[in-house]
Order: C-alpha cells, then structure tokens, then sequence
C-alpha cells in the first residue's frame, strides 16, 4: 500500500487490475477453445476416400438416392422431436417464472 494516494483510488486500481486479467484469461482460453474444436472437427470428419476404378454409374446413383431418402427422414424426425423438446422447454420456463 502506497501512503501518498488515497484508500480509494488504490481499492479502484487493484479492481481494474483484476479486471484486466480477467479479460486477458478469458480472451486466451476462448482461443485454445476454438483451436481445440478445430481439431475435434478436422479428427471426428472423415477424410475423403478413394472411388473404387470400375462402378457403374446407375448403381451409384441408386445407392444415393436411397441414402439420401433415409437421411431426409431421419433428420425431419430429429427436427420433430427437437421442436417438442423446445415447447416442453418453453412450458416448464413459463410456469417457473410464474411462481
């Protein structure tokens, strides 16, 4: 503690202080964050295979088509099911704040 300058000012100091170091730490860790889920994301996407040298074309085709079928449904059910989870969500909320 320095005698010359006031309690105060000093007390609002250290605070600033602390408070720069706090954003620093936070900038910092939001970084590695980001770089971590970069590497996540690059790890868990597969990497592009090889086509196979001699497939006819129609039975690619046909393959895709069925894949892509089942993928639509599957994600029409997800979104469903999320929408609900949402308004169930949303209920609950509305019904705490009222008490």
């Amino acid at each position: 503690m320095n005698d010359d300058t006031p309690i105060l000012e000093q007390v609002t100091d250290a605070v600033g202080g602390a408070v720069d170091a706090t954003k620093e730490t936070a900038k910092t860790v939001a970084k590695k964050v980001k770089k971590a889920a970069k590497k996540v994301a690059k790890k868990v996407t597969p990497a592009k295979k090889k086509k196979a040298a001699k497939k006819s074309k129609k039975a690619a085709a046909k393959k895709y088509g069925k894949k892509a079928s089942k993928k639509a449904k599957k994600a029409a059910k997800k979104t469903a099911k999320k929408a609900a989870k949402k308004v169930t969500k949303k209920k609950k909320k509305a019904k705490k704040s009222k008490r």
